[in-house]
């Protein structure tokens, strides 16, 4: 749920900004349906009736499934590189994927940081340890009880929260000015009248006059 939050901060700190919600619908990610099977993935191991199944094949398995969603997602992550935030999304998902392959494909979180926050029935890929690996990358952190659906995080969890707050906002901000009206002023003379006349609005960003005057 840790990430749920960083969703909505970044949607009321673009709208804020003057950002459009609208303009989300234009970014593009290559490899999409690799974020959605690694999501889907996911889904389906904490769902309760698939993750107790997934329990009954091996202790191995649903580590496995999960390691494996986690780097379906990182790879997607990593081709969009380009675009605005993913970056600090792939440091926090290699982060968490380092922490998880170190402790046997969980992630250990601290008994401090678990308090009051039960795990729900099914797979879990959390796990209580005494002396984890890499303990400075795993579930040491929790969000207050009052919050709804509150949940432990790790430090790679804020970097892939900040990226995505990034990501929304810039993207919201991108196609803000995109319709607002632009006063076209020719530069040249033509025809015999003064230079610097206006010759019409149109809707999208200013963009400097080109070619040669008449």
């Amino acid at each position: 749920m840790f990430l749920l939050y960083a969703v909505l901060a970044g949607l009321v700190a673009g709208l804020a900004l003057g950002g459009r919600l609208r303009s989300l619908g234009a970014m593009r990610l290559r490899w999409a349906w690799l974020i959605v099977a690694g999501m889907a993935i996911q889904g389906l191991l904490y769902s309760e009736p698939i993750g107790e199944r997934v329990a009954q094949l091996g202790p191995a398995v649903g580590p496995g499934l999960y390691i494996g969603s986690i780097v379906l997602v990182l790879a997607a992550v990593v081709r969009n590189i380009r675009i605005p935030g993913l970056a600090l999304v792939a440091v926090g998902a290699a982060a968490n994927l380092a922490a998880i392959v170190a402790n046997g494909g969980y992630m250990p979180v601290s008994p401090e940081a678990l308090g009051s926050h039960v795990p729900s029935g099914g797979y879990s890929n959390s796990v209580t340890a005494p002396d984890p690996a890499l303990r400075f990358l795993t579930d040491i952190f929790a969000l207050p009880d009052w919050l709804p659906a509150g949940n432990v995080f790790s430090v790679g969890d804020v970097f892939i929260g900040l990226g995505i707050a990034t990501a929304i906002v810039v993207q919201m901000r991108r196609g803000a000015g995109m319709d607002r009206p632009v006063l076209i002023i020719d530069s040249w003379p033509r025809h015999g009248l003064p230079p610097t006349r206006p010759v019409g609005v149109r809707c999208g960003p200013a963009t400097p006059p080109s070619g040669r005057p008449d």
